[in-house]
């Protein structure tokens, strides 16, 4: 899909969705997944190779199947939600919500402590970020720029429409780290997606027992400013949105700032781990995760059309034809050099 059609399918999505009847509209999203599933493109394929695994090595084929299929039903059905979110009544929103472990995080923030909110890319996350500012605790996110200007606007938009503050990765008028740094200074929420690195740029940690890499900028952040570190997890049950707030994740001691953070994010990790495993068909990571998988990204990106292309990747990396969940990848790119430097120049 290019970048036209794809500025096209998305605002047509948000202007049709919301007036469809919820029951044809979910039903229409169901079956998009189903032949997703059946055809075994490029984004089931991506799901399939980090449930594997999840799963282990001695899993089987049906198994994994299985499990992908209702991957891919969960993944539309976030897709279908998007588009059908800003016209939901608040009571709807509120009613469907199951949560735990808020608690916490609200305590945190009355008392003038900022949370950074760390969540790896299961449920809804949207959702959550709608829920959160209906009872009237603000956040701040991050969105990757997407091509065209005009897409990018549309979803800066659309989550502006739920409450949220969205500042952009890059090309912003102002410093985002340090807006981000000041916003958790003030006692604010900053909300994260935390699991995956683009074009595998993160930290290197274990994974599901192999190397990944992820993003670096939660663990910075939160040492840098003081803030709490709370993973956040995401599933659905039924028509219930599920919302689970983890523990805070203390920083961690350490002979150097590296060693500090990439402990604790590891840490954050293992959270995530867990997590995924109780609810692994809500896990929407179509893209490479570990480092094995970005090797060979890399290496077929070398031998195949430029970048941007029909056939090639987006600029986050990203096989095209398939949309990261969202469009946007929140807090990744912030790792831990750009915060210390970004911090100090803004």
């Amino acid at each position: 899909m290019d970048e036209r059609m794809a500025d096209m399918a998305y605002s047509a999505g948000w202007a049709l969705v919301r007036r469809a009847p919820e029951r044809v509209g979910r039903a229409v999203f169901r079956r998009l997944a189903d032949r997703a599933w059946r055809s075994h493109n490029e984004g089931t394929r991506g799901l399939e190779r980090n449930l594997r695994r999840l799963l282990g090595p001695e899993t089987t084929d049906a198994r994994l199947r299985a499990l992908s299929r209702a991957g891919m039903r969960s993944y539309m059905r976030y897709y279908y939600e998007m588009f059908r979110l800003p016209a939901m009544e608040e009571e709807y929103i509120l009613g469907r919500t199951r949560v735990t472990g808020i608690e916490a995080l609200e305590e945190h923030v009355r008392s003038g402590r900022g949370v950074v909110a760390a969540l790896p890319h299961m449920g809804n996350w949207d959702h959550a970020g709608a829920w959160i500012t209906l009872r009237g605790i603000p956040l701040t996110t991050v969105a990757q720029r997407l091509r065209p200007e005009s897409l990018f606007r549309r979803f800066t938009a659309y989550r502006e429409s739920l409450g949220m503050e969205v500042l952009p990765l890059t090309g912003g008028t102002s410093n985002t780290v340090g807006t981000l740094a000041r916003r958790l200074r003030g006692g604010g929420l900053v909300c994260l997606l935390a699991d995956r690195a683009i074009g595998g740029a993160g930290l290197e940690v274990e994974f599901f027992g192999e190397r990944a890499r992820v993003p670096s900028g939660p663990a910075a952040l939160a040492m840098n400013t003081g803030a709490a570190l709370m993973p956040v997890s995401l599933w659905y049950d039924g028509p219930y949105w599920n919302i689970r707030v983890h523990d805070e994740i203390p920083v961690a001691e350490g002979a150097t700032r590296a060693e500090r953070i990439h402990t604790t994010t590891q840490e954050l990790v293992r959270v995530f781990e867990g997590a995924i495993a109780r609810h692994p068909e809500d896990w929407h990571m179509l893209q490479p995760v570990f480092s094995s998988d970005h090797a060979s990204s890399s290496r077929e990106s070398s031998e195949t059309t430029p970048r941007g292309s029909a056939l090639g990747r987006t600029d986050d990396g990203r096989k095209s034809g398939m949309p990261a969940a969202g469009g946007v990848e929140d807090g990744n790119g912030i790792g831990k050099n750009r915060c210390e430097r970004d911090e100090r120049n803004g």
